[in-house]
């Protein structure tokens, strides 16, 4: 805990949410955030939400900076809030998920005793069960191995609903893809991340809970998820490692209308991918491979809904 004292407002930490068409959650989220410890500023980009939500927002969290774009930007949203953010780091929130009191200020703790540490993402408790999501699993166990500072184990990615980056970092590297939207598109970012000298980590002590929205398309997220992962794979990683992915994924996923559009959504990217195409040096390239390795055996990832 830092010396400040766990009930202080800490100026070091901005929340971040986007949402669209989840009022309830998104009030819900809202609320608990204003009664953290840590009274952190939060920005809210509303992605052309037609449910009353920034009405909603305006009237019950004044305190908010509320952003409505008029157009559904995805994670791009994200890239909007940030620029409104003159705190050292940005404390990524979806609309149905929260930090729990306490978190905001460790991440910031930790990101401030190590400067090349660009972003910590928590321990992602599932509600109302209480328990630990997949994907935790996965980053407790990463298979990459960091600098002895590292606060906790060093990954390869990280999940923006659940994650407090220091916003030097993220401006750095440009933000969230443009060309992603939304759906796996903190892979992108994060490569980039550790391209450019950057440390991610996975922090156990941080908690954020998520109870995840009912209303969601989970075809449609398997879709963008899936064509996300091969333009990934296409701009990053070299030709040999992207061609045996790309074979990979398509020997694995289900056989499905769903998964025959990813591949066709993703072929038709193909001549902006091949324009923006770099691929990462052999250094980065061993950490990525080891990721995919760990990602087949996991069980948090998979292409199905």
């Amino acid at each position: 805990m830092s010396e400040a004292g766990p009930f202080t407002p800490d100026p070091r930490i901005t929340v971040v949410v986007i949402t669209r068409n989840r009022r309830p959650e998104l009030l819900h989220t809202l609320g608990l955030l204003a009664q953290l410890p840590e009274r952190p500023p939060v920005v809210v980009t509303d992605n052309a939400s037609d449910d009353g939500t920034a009405g909603a927002v305006a009237e019950s969290f004044p305190e908010v900076l509320l952003l409505t774009p008029g157009e559904n930007l995805g994670a791009i949203g994200r890239n909007l809030a940030v620029r409104q953010v003159r705190t050292p780091y940005v404390a990524f929130c979806d609309d149905d998920t929260w930090w729990e009191p306490g978190s905001l200020r460790l991440a910031a703790d930790r990101l401030d005793a190590h400067e090349r540490l660009a972003a910590v993402t928590a321990r992602i408790v599932v509600e109302p069960a209480g328990v630990d999501d997949p994907v935790v699993a996965e980053l407790r166990d990463s298979p990459l191995t960091g600098p002895s500072w590292l606060p906790g184990p060093a990954i390869g990615s990280f999940l923006a609903a659940a994650t407090v980056m220091r916003t030097s970092a993220f401006r750095e590297a440009g933000g969230f893809h443009p060309g992603l939207w939304l759906g796996g598109e903190e892979e992108l970012l994060a490569t980039d991340l550790m391209r450019a000298g950057w440390w991610l980590a996975y922090l156990p002590d941080a908690v954020i809970h998520h109870a995840a929205s009912p209303v969601r398309d989970s075809t449609a997220r398997r879709v963008v998820g899936l064509r996300n992962t091969l333009w990934f794979t296409w701009l990053r990683r070299p030709v040999g490692p992207a061609v045996r992915r790309t074979l990979y994924l398509l020997a694995t996923v289900p056989k499905d209308r769903a998964s025959a559009r990813a591949f066709l959504h993703a072929g038709k990217g193909i001549p902006w991918v091949l324009r923006q195409r770099l691929p990462v040096p052999p250094v980065i390239e061993a950490q990525l491979s080891a990721l995919e390795a760990a990602q087949r055996r996991g069980t948090a990832r998979r292409y199905v809904g």
